[in-house]
């Protein structure tokens, strides 16, 4: 018997997920700016669905097709994007730990500059500001943390507040941007041959194989890093050929297209999971 549509989309959505909370959680982001982020996304596109439709987007109907109350759903509509962001980061309970030891004075030195506080004591400790800022956390779990960020360092039974960013994984932002962009539009690219009829679908294929020799995944992805560059580059030539210059963009009608290749590689465990 066929699964239910819902479980077979719950299951697509984990498998999204996953790698998505993997990246996540690497880069500092708690559970609960995650949640901020995806109640604005489901309002946007809750507004951009109605009003496809052809009928008037509502706050009232946003908040019936997506489960939201229309309280939540007038908020973001209202909240600029950076203000949602903001109103998030206090999700991060390290952010608040480093936060409280810069803003409160008894985590303070004299100078106003974070204090060198002993690991612990019941006040003006670390033990006490992590008591105080992350809920539930133990002080030495919050250590482990903040030491593999290389936000703290501890000299002596004392402390350290080194870096004021709580980003455990140092990324270039561009690299980040990529996350976005890539992987929204293959994400789009696929819901839209969801829906399409056949002669409208993107093209949207891969070759794959699961019992592959570790030698020749190695071969394989010196061939298809090889193969894919020499293919991209003659879609770039011809891209550009095609390109209209700045002139003519402000009197033609112009479309951005793009096509990706990519290359993943999975140890039997990861396969597994």
């Amino acid at each position: 018997m066929d699964m239910p549509i819902h479980q077979v989309l719950s299951h697509a959505v984990l498998r999204i997920l996953r790698p998505l909370a993997r990246v996540l959680l690497s880069h500092g982001m708690a559970y609960g700016a995650f949640a901020e982020l995806a109640r604005r996304a489901f309002a946007d596109e809750g507004f951009q669905l109605i009003e496809r439709s052809g009928k008037r987007p509502t706050v009232s109907a946003v908040s019936a097709i997506t489960g939201m109350t229309r309280k939540e759903v007038s908020r973001l509509r209202e909240a600029a994007p950076d203000a949602t962001a903001e109103a998030a980061r206090r999700y991060s309970r390290a952010i608040r730990v480093i936060s409280g030891w810069l803003n409160d004075d008894e985590f303070r030195a004299a100078d106003g500059e974070p204090a060198v506080l002993p690991q612990d004591g019941d006040t003006e400790s670390f033990s006490a500001l992590v008591k105080r800022y992350s809920g539930d956390i133990p002080p030495a779990a919050m250590l482990s943390i903040l030491q593999a960020s290389n936000n703290v360092v501890v000299e002596d039974g004392q402390v350290v507040l080194k870096e004021r960013a709580y980003i455990p994984m140092a990324t270039p932002t561009d690299k980040i941007n990529i996350l976005g962009r890539d992987v929204g539009e293959l994400i789009f690219t696929i819901g839209h041959n969801l829906e399409a009829q056949s002669g409208e679908r993107f093209f949207q294929r891969k070759v794959s194989n699961a019992s592959i020799a570790a030698e020749a995944a190695r071969e394989f992805r010196e061939l298809s890093n090889r193969k894919s560059q020499e293919l991209l580059e003659e879609y770039n030539a011809w891209l550009t050929r095609h390109q209209v210059d700045e002139q003519q963009e402000a009197s033609e009608d112009t479309t951005y297209v793009a096509v990706g290749i990519y290359y993943i590689e999975h140890s039997k465990q990861e396969q597994s999971s």
